[in-house]
């Protein structure tokens, strides 16, 4: 929790440290997808929660809003918010067709299957035939040293080399914590994500910062109330209609994402049921 936080105090980008966790649960839980599932729920949503709850107090301090009032308003939003999801959930589950299905390419609920997948992998399965010594998958347990030293060689070069601007700037945690939302997230919305990024925190940054300084937060708060505002459009006007979404070739793929073999198998084999 602690090391998280710093890292969300100090960029505003946040991570669970959800491998680690899901192969102490694997350890603990072997072959109880269930148990897996429960356990990797109350431990990876109560430090996001509280990271979340946190950084809302952060908000508030800003806004000289008084903490009781905060959180009294925290957890009356928390009450409510708890209720509307449930409402939704069961409503989407009981009126439309094919939900979390294949066969349903407008309600693909991608964190419900990485959130299955997981199940399968860490619970089913377990930790030690997938990454145990001689297994296919057994090199990607590497990934966990090298992302521990990368962190070190950059830290030592940057005090090794002080005159080098850029170095300061290196940030292997940072580059590192998106690929965790790779398996809910559709590969085409790097692209996006990076353009933004390249276009407010590096051209506007540096040739126009009194604007950035100015309007770059409250511009990616806008941002995201639109994306949400839309996605509320988006379903109430057109996929509770039975819209479909113009074609083109970056919808390509039985998930609309571009990719052919989304939904195939190790061997390259797609599913049709």
């Amino acid at each position: 929790m602690i090391p998280t936080g710093i890292i969300v105090a100090v960029t505003n980008i946040m991570f669970i440290l959800d491998v680690p966790i899901s192969m102490l649960n694997s350890f603990i839980l072997p072959g109880n997808p269930i148990g897996f599932l429960t356990l990797q729920a109350y431990i990876t949503s109560c430090q996001y929660q509280t990271i979340n709850f946190l950084c809302s107090f952060k908000i508030a301090h800003y806004m000289k809003i008084p903490p009781r009032i905060t959180f009294s308003m925290l957890l009356i939003c928390s009450i409510i918010a708890t209720i509307v999801n449930y409402i939704t959930a069961m409503y989407l589950l009981n009126n439309i067709p094919n939900i979390c299905t294949h066969k349903n390419l407008l309600w693909k609920c991608l964190q419900t299957e990485s959130s299955f997948t997981s199940s399968v992998i860490w619970g089913v399965v377990g930790v030690r035939k997938i990454f145990g010594v001689g297994s296919i998958y057994y090199p990607i347990l590497f990934g966990l040293l090298i992302g521990l030293v990368l962190p070190i060689i950059s830290w030592f070069l940057w005090k090794k080399f002080p005159n080098i601007k850029w170095l300061a700037f290196i940030d292997f945690p940072i580059f590192l914590a998106a690929t965790n939302m790779l398996p809910p997230a559709p590969a085409a919305e790097y692209v996006t994500w990076f353009l933004v990024g390249f276009i407010f925190n590096f051209i506007l940054y540096r040739y126009a910062h009194v604007w950035w300084e100015k309007y770059a937060y409250v511009f990616s708060a806008g941002m995201s109330c639109g994306v949400a505002i839309c996605g509320f459009i988006i379903f109430i006007a057109l996929q509770n209609n039975n819209s479909e979404f113009p074609q083109w070739w970056g919808i390509g793929g039985p998930r609309r994402d571009g990719c052919p073999l989304a939904i195939a198998n190790y061997s390259g084999f797609v599913l049709t049921d």
